[in-house]
Formats: C-alpha cells, sequence, structure tokens
C-alpha cells in the first residue's frame, strides 16, 4: 500500500468505528489536542490582557498567544469528527430494526450525561461567585443562569432562542451539534424513504429548521456532512502524499489563522475551514487499517492519547466555569483576577491553572461521563431490549 503512486480510493459499504486502527488513534489525539487548545485559549484570553491592544508585548507571550490562537480550527476539528462518528455510525445501522430509536438514545445520553451535571456546577459556581441569586426563580431568557437558559440549552436553542448558560460561552457549539443530530437523519429520509409522504415530511422539516435557524449553523452543516461522507471512503496512498497532505493542512491553518477570519464561524471563515479540513479527512481515510502497538512505550502513549479525548468532551463544557471559580479565588486571596504578561512567574501561574481544569475535567469525566455507556445500555433494555442493542463506536462514548 506505502508503494502506491496514484491514490486509490474505494467506497465502503460500513464506515470503520473499531477502535483498533490507525485512523481510531489519530481521532482521539485530535479530540484530546482539539478541547486541550480550546481551553488553553480561553484561559489565555480570560487571564491576560488581548494581544491587539498591546504595544511591543513580549516575545514569550507572542509564542503563547500565537500557539494557543487555533480555537477556531480545533471547534471544526470536533464537528468534522462528529460527522465521521455519529454520522457514520447512523449510515452504518440505517434501516436496522430500532435504529433511530437507538440513534436518539444515543445521543441524548451523550449530551446530557455531561450536559446536566457541568450545569449543575456552572450554577453552584454562579452562586459561589455572587454571579447568581439562588432565592429567585426566574424563566426569563435574558437572564443565563434561569430556568430557561437551563432547559434551553439541554435542547441545543443557545444562541438561537436563550443565553448561553450561566455565562458559558463554550455551549454555543453544542447547539450546532444537536441540530445537525436532528437534521441528519432528516437528510437520510429525504433521500431513503420509501414512502413519498414520509420525504416531503422530512424535507419540509429540514427547510423549516435551516430557516429557523441561525444562517452559520446550517452553513456549517455542511462540513459536518463532508466529515459523515469521508467515513464511508477508504483510500489507497503512499506516505509520501499524507505528508504532503500534513503540509498543506497544517500550512494552512496557520495561515488562516494568521490572516483569516478567527472569530465566529460565519460565510467568511466557512471556505477556509473547508480547504484545511480536506487534507485531514483524506489522511484518516488513508489509515483505515488496523493498530499494531509493538513497543510499551506506544502502548503507553495509546492509552494517554484515548485517556485525554475521553474526558475531552468534559474538558470543553466545564473549563469556562473553573476559570471562572478560579478567577475569582484570585481575587478574593491575592487581590487579583488577571496576569501580568512580563512577570514570568504568571505563566507558571498560567500553566497551573491549566493543569487545575484538566484536573476538574478528569474528576467529573470519572463521576459522570464514563457511565454514559452503562447509562445508554440500562435506558435501551428499559425501551426495547429484544431490539435495540447499544453500538460500539470507535473509542469513544459518541
Amino acid at each position: 500500500m506505502s508503494s502506491t503512486i496514484l491514490p486509490k480510493i474505494h467506497w465502503q459499504r460500513q464506515s470503520q468505528l473499531d477502535s483498533n486502527s490507525v485512523h481510531s488513534l489519530l481521532i482521539s489525539l485530535m479530540r484530546g489536542l482539539a478541547a486541550l487548545q480550546v481551553a488553553a485559549a480561553h484561559l489565555r484570553s480570560e487571564m491576560f490582557p488581548g494581544l491587539k491592544g498591546m504595544v511591543d508585548p513580549p516575545l514569550y507571550y507572542q509564542l503563547l498567544a500565537f500557539a494557543t490562537g487555533f480555537a477556531h480550527q480545533a471547534v471544526v476539528v470536533f464537528f468534522l469528527i462528529s460527522g465521521w462518528l455519529v454520522g457514520g455510525s447512523l449510515l452504518n445501522r440505517i434501516g436496522q430494526p430500532g435504529a433511530l430509536l437507538s440513534y436518539a438514545i444515543d445521543r441524548a445520553t451523550r449530551l446530557w450525561t455531561v450536559l446536566v451535571p457541568a450545569m449543575c456546577f456552572m450554577l453552584a459556581v454562579g452562586i459561589f461567585i455572587t454571579d447568581a441569586d439562588p432565592g429567585r426563580a426566574d424563566f426569563a431568557t435574558a437572564n443565563e443562569y434561569s430556568a430557561t437558559a437551563f432547559f434551553g440549552n439541554l435542547l441545543g436553542l443557545q444562541t438561537v432562542l436563550v443565553r448561553n448558560f450561566g455565562g458559558n460561552y463554550a455551549l454555543w457549539s453544542l447547539a450546532n451539534e444537536t441540530w445537525y443530530y436532528i437534521q441528519f437523519p432528516l437528510l437520510l429520509f429525504v433521500f431513503m424513504s420509501r414512502s413519498r409522504v414520509g420525504q416531503v415530511a422530512a424535507a419540509t422539516a429540514l427547510v423549516l429548521i435551516a430557516g429557523a435557524l441561525p444562517q452559520a449553523i446550517t452553513l456549517y452543516f455542511a462540513l459536518w456532512l463532508v466529515g459523515a461522507l469521508f467515513s464511508r471512503v477508504r483510500i489507497e496512498c503512499g506516505n509520501g502524499l499524507r505528508l504532503a497532505l500534513v503540509a498543506v493542512g497544517l500550512g494552512c491553518s496557520v495561515w488562516f489563522r494568521i490572516h483569516g477570519s478567527n472569530d465566529d464561524l460565519t460565510f467568511d471563515s466557512f471556505l477556509q475551514d473547508l480547504v484545511y479540513s480536506l487534507p485531514l479527512l483524506f489522511i484518516l481515510a488513508s489509515l483505515q487499517r488496523p493498530l499494531i502497538l509493538r513497543s510499551a512505550f506506544n502502548q503507553g502513549l495509546a492509552k494517554v492519547v484515548h485517556l485525554l479525548s475521553e474526558f475531552s468532551f468534559t474538558l470543553y463544557v466545564i473549563h469556562i466555569p473553573t476559570i471562572k471559580l478560579l478567577r475569582y479565588l484570585g481575587l478574593q486571596e491575592f487581590g487579583r483576577s488577571k496576569l501580568a504578561v512580563d512577570a514570568p512567574l504568571d505563566y507558571a501561574i498560567y500553566f497551573g491553572m491549566l493543569l487545575a481544569l484538566l484536573g476538574t475535567a478528569w474528576v467529573s469525566y470519572r463521576l459522570f461521563e464514563s457511565h454514559t455507556f452503562r447509562l445508554r445500555r440500562a435506558i435501551k433494555n428499559a425501551v426495547q431490549p429484544q431490539r435495540v442493542r447499544p453500538a460500539i463506536v470507535s473509542a469513544s462514548a459518541e
């Protein structure tokens, strides 16, 4: 295979979603690093002053700002992987008895096993730092701690009808994910339903949803779909082409990091995100082969990668309230909630806080997210014990 000069592209009837493959390990690495990048980026922006407003900042701060400036690309990676795993899993099961019910249970448990305890943690932090009033019940959509915001965020309505719960601005991307989980089976109905009425109903629902959602959510659904599409593709190519694609993908990512649109997902940023996404997906599709780890070092490294991947979702969801809590404690105990760019010791504090984010996320993962499969299995057995069985998707709780 490594001697292949021109790539050979094969269409697969079934996506390869097992955990014992090279591309699965790469997916785990990407998920873990993406979550770490987002947490590091938000911690830096919360603790240090903005780079654009500074005059002649120290070189080491410029390096930190550059290294932690890929949060936009990291979120795009999340969408690609979600499309690959979630979309690929449903494509594998579509047409089987109970497939849609199983899919709905998988999606709900994936989101809510993490979100419910995380938002309870956000509320507790809000009360502790006096941002939330525990003695006042509120249902206003403008209140980020209201009951409406709580349940709205569970249903993916943040940025659509309600605010991000607890001021956790990282939750915006979960609205995208939630609607992609809904839109994808509707799209499959349009093309695969044997009922003309069902096709028309699904198409109508898609149009209505697209019209009600912010345009960026619908636009980036196309990128999610590209991830799902590539999960059905197996590519044979040489290592030289893979290395060239890595160089192109990384080069484009760095270029767009410096010169592109990196704030929000918009029409301006979509094309640039597609440009570096395609080489990445090509590489994943070319590495669908068994994973062989001969040395103890490689086996240990793989375990670390999978561990970081496993609690990446929890890290993504709770790092903002944890930062809020750490800033409040810093203000109360040390009289300041910001770090100085010209104080070397403050960089040690920054990395110490980053470790605290990882530690908090790991504890939360052990308490809640790690039980996703158990909860999922129990619900499926209770709802339809003979027909619905939990599917194993890669090494994650997707």
